[in-house]
């Protein structure tokens, strides 16, 4: 019968930081997946390894909600010759291919769960990703996978068509139809049957700790049905209903509790635990009042064997199941034995909380990114953590003791690895001497946890060595060891990587002083595996590197070590052009962190290689490395000074054109005190600024003056009004006053009801009519959009970029002389579509409709003011309907009427920027 199929993710293209395609090993409600890199080539790959050669009759896949490839392609292969090889492409057989919905009917906010059936044997399945679906939630064009489930059967045992048959045949014989839908969905009946536990949905869904209890009882149930029990079993399967609903629940709060831990809203998550904590320990509870849960239930599925492996229908269930070996946190090894459960004359009900309603998608839109705990899925399921947790602590690293080690087999293997091939019995002849083959054996198994098993059982072997051994024995010893270390070092399996490197520790801190061996030993340790574990930090897990680099760190501080300055010679070696870009930032942060630990005496690491090395990582095409190797610099500048500027070019302005070496030059600067030319230049605009607006305040109190002074004549006239020597004939035409005009006599009433911007008179020219005039209606005045001060137009721009309220907001144009925001300014000299601006002297430039007329104070007013002038003056059209369009050059006598009309040509003393400057302060918001 058809059940899911174990596996081991063995290569990928890539994948993004904290989304490995390990991830993919683990089927749970709060898991990630596996992402591609950000703005990756296409296509990408990932080979999953089955736990056994299988054939494969469902495949499952759970897509992102918007990091959706377009096509998924498959391959299957029977095996690989060596377990390093490469996954060459001509080993593998097409099957066939799906393509995923874009998921825009969704608004990418649903995850779609993709089933295909197939019919293919091999132990080896390859994906292929192809280009993304393309919308705006995808901005690094990612592709990715949540989850993938395979469904099938051994393909090794030889009876299961006979089997087959032979249930057909019997089925012939009495009359029974296969396809009777009375017996459809039945297990028994069916060869072909799939469970729903085995269903992605069913994983996907359920807390896992409920999952397997209620996979145990389901089996139970299939057992009672056999034995034909049927109360029981109807027992078990409302027993199974309700824990569904209660996984389901667990689920939810799981996920909840990472969003809120994700969100550092720690009281939330704290609630969210407890109340998983009560809510299980009741469920828990009712189901021991049924004499339903036994300890093998209660059993965490750390615990539990390998389900996915083997089924109890399966003729292979006989055959010894490989299962990982576990350090255990207790002391003790429990044994768990399965109790015959005694059947109830009492009908079951298991009392749950209302559910809410089953939602549509299978997983929330949301994605919380949180990881999933690999404690709380089955042993053999996990991406193999390098840490424990205790329930209620802290997580640590739990410290191997001796009885852990002799213990760190009991749920190992119960078989042997395979035999070494011709190939390594001659690469590991010197360590097969020393150790025995049958511990290297398990060291070259195409099996990781037979690799483990092997890097255990040597560190037991070497704890254990007497003290009294010769000093020979204790070198072969020492260096086979290293032989094995080197190759599990190099081990994709995070467990193996790990056993490796504690093995490692062990020798150098612990084996080598208490056998007083040399310092060459040390050395030999060293030097033989520092070069690979260089390697491993370029590794594309982010876990690996940044184990790796740790235990880099660490042993560099090893006492033993430390003398020897072997490590920091590598760290110094110059970065090839080639190297990956996680091995070069890992080079420079390793580098970076020891040199604060160790510094440059007596350690390894001199300002000449140092520096030499830093100024060369300058060069480099990473940003994050140059930026660590500026770090580096300044770092070494603070505790040398002087000593670093023998390797850096000369500060010039041609050196500071490079951002790195100025960003260098100004950091020397704030190290020694001394100001940098940033500060320096600050200095000097606020310099300028504070003149500048020294200058506007005089320009201001000179233009009130002037006002003031208006008001003294208008009034000195009024005074003098019956004292006043007015013409006894006047010209009709005029002629007589151009005189008294030329001497710049002003009427008594001139300055009455006139505004002195457009030149209009209007007896609704009082003083509040005035102000509602230049708010809104003269031509020669408009409103800031943003600060409302009411200025001149011709003002306009140098408003914008010195007295507006928004002043630091605007850049000047070089082309055009106006104001444009900064933020459009780049684009818009790039563009050069605007109108270039010609002199001052030779033209005006107009803010609003960005053409250059004739200059001169008069052509502001005829632009503005006039029908062909400018078209882009909104307070136009209004004015223009009110009254007559006024002529150029007699603005200032328009709508004057009566004897005072004629006089009105004599001009008022308005400087350019003056009054209009002085207005526009008088009458600001309102």
């Amino acid at each position: 019968m058809p059940h899911k199929i174990g596996f081991v993710v063995v290569s990928s293209s890539g994948h993004e930081d904290g989304f490995s395609a390990r991830e993919l090993m683990i089927h749970a409600p709060t898991v990630s997946g596996w992402r591609s890199p950000r703005f990756c080539q296409f296509p990408q790959e990932i080979v999953l390894q089955m736990v056994e050669r299988c054939r494969i009759r469902k495949l499952q896949l759970l897509a992102h909600q918007y990091m959706i490839s377009s096509k998924i392609e498959f391959y299957i292969s029977e095996s690989l010759p060596e377990y390093f090889a490469p996954y060459q492409a001509e080993r593998f057989r097409r099957l066939g291919y799906v393509s995923l919905c874009d998921n825009e009917k969704t608004g990418c906010k649903a995850r779609e769960l993709k089933s295909v059936y197939v019919d293919a044997v091999g132990q080896f399945l390859k994906l292929i990703f192809h280009q993304n679906h393309a919308n705006k939630y995808n901005i690094y064009n990612q592709v990715a996978l949540v989850a993938i489930n395979i469904i099938g059967d051994p393909a090794d045992f030889s009876d299961e068509s006979n089997t087959a048959s032979r249930e057909k045949l019997i089925d012939h014989y009495l009359g029974h139809n296969s396809e009777d839908p009375a017996l459809e969905g039945t297990y028994a009946r069916r060869s072909d049957y799939i469970s729903p536990l085995d269903d992605l949905a069913f994983d996907m869904y359920q807390d896992p700790e409920v999952a397997q209890i209620i996979r145990k009882l389901d089996e139970r149930k299939r057992e009672a049905v056999q034995k034909e029990r049927y109360d029981y079993a109807k027992k078990l399967k409302q027993a199974i209903a309700d824990l569904q609903k209660v996984g389901e629940r667990l689920g939810r709060y799981e996920v909840e509790k990472r969003c809120a831990v994700e969100k550092e809203d720690y009281d939330l998550a704290k609630e969210k635990k407890q109340q998983m904590e009560q809510y299980r320990a009741e469920v828990y509870e009712q189901l021991e009042l049924h004499s339903l849960l036994d300890a093998e239930l209660m059993r965490r599925p750390l615990d539990l064997p390998l389900w996915p492996l083997a089924r109890s229908d399966s003729p292979r269930h006989q055959k010894p199941v490989p299962s990982l070996p576990q350090l255990e946190e207790r002391g003790t090894e429990n044994q768990f034995a399965e109790p015959f459960l005694q059947e109830k004359p009492s009908s079951y009900s298991l009392t749950i909380s209302p559910q809410h309603s089953a939602v549509d998608q299978l997983l929330p839109a949301t994605d919380p990114h949180p990881k999933t705990n690999a404690e709380s899925l089955p042993y053999d399921e996990r991406p193999l953590p390098a840490i424990r947790k205790h329930h209620g602590e802290a997580v640590v690293e739990p410290e191997m003791s001796d009885a852990d080690i002799s213990d760190a087999r009991r749920g190992g293997l119960s078989g042997e690895p395979e035999p070494l091939t011709e190939k390594a019995l001659r690469e590991a002849s010197s360590a097969i001497d020393v150790l025995g083959e049958t511990l290297v054996a398990g060291a070259y198994s195409k099996t990781w946890s037979y690799r483990e098993d092997a890097l255990l059982a040597l560190y037991k072997k070497l704890m254990e060595m007497p003290v009294g051994t010769p000093k020979e024995d204790l070198k072969n010893t020492l260096r086979a060891s290293i032989f094995l270390i080197r190759r599990a070092i190099k081990d994709i399996v995070t467990s193996v990587f790990q056993a490796s490197l504690k093995l490692l520790k062990m020798i150098i801190t612990q084996y080598i002083p208490k056998h007083k061996l040399s310092k060459l030993e040390t050395a030999h340790c060293v030097e033989r595996t520092i070069p690979i574990l260089l390697t491993r930090t370029g590794d594309s897990s982010a876990r690996l590197r940044v184990t790796a680099a740790n235990f880099i760190q660490e042993m560099a501080l090893f006492k033993e070590v430390k003398s020897l300055q072997i490590i920091p010679s590598y760290l110094v070696q110059p970065l090839k052009a080639n190297s990956s870009v996680h091995l070069a930032m890992s080079q420079m942060g390793l580098l970076a962190r020891l040199l604060k630990d160790l510094g440059t005496g007596s350690s390894g690491f001199t300002i000449d290689n140092v520096m030499k090395f830093s100024v060369s990582s300058l060069e480099h095409r990473v940003y994050e490395v140059r930026e660590t190797a500026v770090r580096i610099i300044l770092d070494m500048y603070r505790q040398h000074q002087a000593s670093i500027l023998e390797y850096l070019p000369a500060d010039d302005n041609n050196t500071r054109k490079n951002i790195l070496y100025k960003t260098l030059f100004e950091g020397f600067a704030k190290i020694d005190g001394r100001a940098t030319d940033a500060e320096m230049r600050q200095a000097r605009r606020k310099a300028a600024t504070e003149e500048a607006e020294k200058q506007k305040k005089e320009e201001i109190k000179a233009v009130q003056g002037q006002l003031a002074a208006l008001k003294e004549i208008q009034a000195e006239v009024q005074e003098k009004e019956s004292d006043a020597v007015k013409p006894k004939n006047q010209d009709i035409q005029g002629g007589k006053a151009a005189p008294a005009e030329a001497l710049g006599i002003p009427d008594e009433h001139y300055l009455d009801n006139l505004c002195i911007f457009c030149g209009e008179r209007s007896e609704s020219f009082t003083e509040e009519g005035l102000d509602l005039h230049y708010w809104k209606h003269c031509l020669m005045l408009t409103r800031c959009d943003h600060c409302k001060q009411v200025v001149e137009i011709s003002s306009l721009t140098e408003h914008l970029l010195t007295e507006c309220d928004k002043k630091d907001g605007f850049g000047k144009c070089y082309r055009c002389s106006e104001a444009v925001f900064k933020e459009e300014l780049p684009r818009h000299i790039k563009n050069k579509e605007c109108n270039p601006a010609k002199p001052e002297k030779l033209a005006n430039r107009c803010p609003l409709c960005h053409e250059n007329f004739s200059p001169g104070e008069e052509a502001w007013k005829a632009h503005l003011m006039s029908l062909a002038g400018c078209t882009m003056n909104l307070r136009k059209t209004h004015i223009l309907q009110k009254a007559p369009a006024l002529q150029p050059g007699k603005s200032s006598a328009v709508a004057a009427s009566g004897p005072a009309g004629s006089k009105a040509g004599s001009k008022i003393p308005t400087p350019k920027g003056g009054l209009s400057k002085s207005s526009s302060r008088t009458h600001a918001r309102r």
